[in-house]
């Protein structure tokens, strides 16, 4: 199982989607999710409706690509505006030994994505349990808003059959996640397994020892 961070490794809320955040994530050697959006003809960091001080998106994969392991550390690429695919392929061709995809824009825009070849995830959750363009989709963002509704089988069976899986770990949505880690514990076996989760360390600790 790979381990990723939620908006980096950070210690205090305010801290999610900053530069310390992102280094303090690297460096460990897990990758992380992060949100994209655009602000004055440039791609940038940001969750919510930028301002004008968030990081640059060409600044933060300078940051991964400085790392020795950057090849290792897969970014989730959170596409939070429509629109941005052209912008988005124009700036990560130029780090072309990073691992990373993008999920979670309007199921109109990720026809955009697929078709320049950005590797794209469909989503699945309670409320989304037919994935739009699974069969063109490099995986699966597995989402659980507010319950652990899927079934041990039911995750063996797209691990299976999909190139990856991404779980959102229940912390993210206000919830107790060591009901689902235990779970999870018997399927870590699978190398096409992630976990995003805002307890990177605490994670690792528990699923690789």
């Amino acid at each position: 199982m790979k381990i990723i961070s939620h908006r980096g490794y950070w210690k205090s809320s305010d801290k999610k989607n900053s530069i310390k955040s992102f280094f303090r994530s690297f460096d460990l050697g897990f990758g992380t999710e992060t949100d994209i959006r655009d602000y004055n003809g440039k791609l940038v960091i940001s969750h919510d409706i930028p301002i004008g001080n968030e990081i640059v998106f060409l600044d933060f994969l300078e940051l991964v690509a400085s790392f020795d392991n950057s090849e290792h550390l897969t970014l989730a690429l959170n596409i939070k505006s429509d629109g941005l695919a052209s912008h988005l392929l124009d700036c990560i061709k130029r780090f072309p030994t990073l691992d990373y995809f993008v999920f979670d824009m309007s199921v109109p825009d990720m026809a955009n994505y697929i078709n320049t070849g950005i590797p794209t995830f469909t989503r699945v959750s309670e409320v989304e349990q037919s994935p739009v363009w699974l069969d063109q989709s490099s995986g699966i963002w597995l989402d659980a808003f507010y319950s652990d509704w899927y079934s041990l089988d039911f995750l063996e069976g797209i691990l299976k059959t999909c190139e990856r899986v991404c779980i959102v770990s229940p912390e993210l949505h206000a919830r107790d996640y060591m009901p689902l880690w235990s779970r999870l514990n018997n399927l870590k076996q699978f190398d096409n397994l992630l976990l995003c989760t805002d307890r990177p360390e605490e994670a690792s600790h528990f699923f690789n020892g």
